[in-house]
């Protein structure tokens, strides 16, 4: 789980540095229209929500890392590990946004930069945060015990 975190963690702050020191409000077409790389930072939620709402968000990311952390060391599968290290690898990619971006204290902005279309533009924390979610559905439809006693 560690591990997994570790490297969203740190692919997620790599890519955002570079789209902060490469990329501007304008679309950038990396594969035509499928694809396109858009400087935006947001404050709010996914698809911009709540952007009055940033220091509640960023308590839920801080309680969500506890409950990741505490179930996380109850796991026995190698595939639930992964679920359980891409979110904690997601949720704290954007939580260091909102902490170490201004305005800062826990309001700071989430940089975003993949754009699709008809679709919110989105960074590799919001990847690896839905990656999971899809993991965890496959997992619990699929009956793979999470812990010794499920």
């Amino acid at each position: 789980m560690a591990l997994t975190a570790l490297i969203v963690f740190l692919i997620d702050y790599a890519t955002k540095a570079w789209a902060l020191s490469s990329l501007d409000s304008n679309s950038r077409p990396v594969i035509g229209k499928l694809l396109q790389f858009k400087l935006a930072k947001n404050s709010g939620a996914a698809f911009s929500l709540a952007s009055s709402g940033t220091i509640f968000l960023s308590g839920f990311a801080i309680a969500m890392v506890f409950v990741i952390l505490y179930f996380g060391a109850k796991v026995i599968s190698k595939w639930w590990s992964i679920a359980m290290g891409l979110a904690l690898g997601g949720v704290l990619g954007n939580l260091s946004d909102r902490i170490f971006r201004p305005p800062y204290r826990l309001q700071g902005e989430v940089i975003d930069f993949l754009q699709l279309p008809h679709w919110p533009i989105f960074n590799v924390a919001d990847m690896a945060v839905v990656s999971a979610a899809i993991l965890i559905a496959i997992l619990n439809l699929k009956n793979i015990p999470f812990n010794k006693s499920s």
